[in-house]
């Protein structure tokens, strides 16, 4: 892979990025229950694959939202495993999202856009991140919902976690065009079960 961001945004981004989110959001509602349940499975056989014995170590994933894969029975046999879990919170808009200690069944709240979130839960700092996909490009530059948080807390972090993003066979786009505040993911994992390591 190859390509960085570009030096200054692009004339109509904004526009550009929300006919690929609205193409892309399209094609997840034309997924079957099933369908879904495929990919999910195949990228958690792929993430086994990947990773190396994760037992004592902090995951961040997500609650899925708006068709993202589900993932949460692989998390769940993740904890059994010996593994800490995280989910991400938005503590205000326009500001980096934290990470809070969650386990299946944990009791949850309602957060920001009423995603679930863990209810007083300590605050963690994440040795791996698995972002989900809406879009994806060849250089690993991710296309998600728009808010741009999970830029703001990758860019953030210190040091920087491992990120995976994970999403749809149907994810790859040719490029986002990449601006400065964009951050590219190490390695995407995809529904057909592909991995891609991003070459720096």
């Amino acid at each position: 892979m190859s390509g960085g961001a570009e030096a200054t945004p692009v004339a109509g981004l904004t526009a550009f990025r929300k006919r690929d989110r609205d193409r892309l959001y399209a094609l997840r509602r034309e997924l079957t229950v099933q369908e879904q349940s495929m990919q999910a499975g195949a990228v958690a056989a792929a993430l086994d694959r990947v990773l190396e014995d994760m037992r004592g170590r902090t995951v961040a994933a997500y609650w899925p939202i708006r068709g993202e894969l589900d993932l949460r029975p692989w998390l769940t046999r993740l904890r059994e495993a010996g593994c800490r879990l995280a989910l991400p919170v938005v503590v205000a808009k326009g500001r980096p999202l934290v990470f809070r200690a969650w386990e299946p069944g944990a009791r949850m709240t309602r957060g920001l856009w009423n995603i679930p979130v863990p209810a007083d839960a300590a605050e963690v700092v994440p040795d791996l991140v698995i972002a989900p996909l809406l879009g994806v490009d060849d250089a690993c530059y991710r296309l998600g919902n728009g808010g741009g948080y999970y830029d703001m807390t990758l860019a953030a972090l210190t040091p920087r976690p491992r990120v995976i993003g994970v999403g749809h066979d149907f994810c790859p786009v040719q490029t986002i065009f990449p601006q400065h505040w964009d951050v590219p993911m190490d390695d995407v994992i995809l529904g057909d079960g592909s991995h891609v390591r991003r070459v720096a």
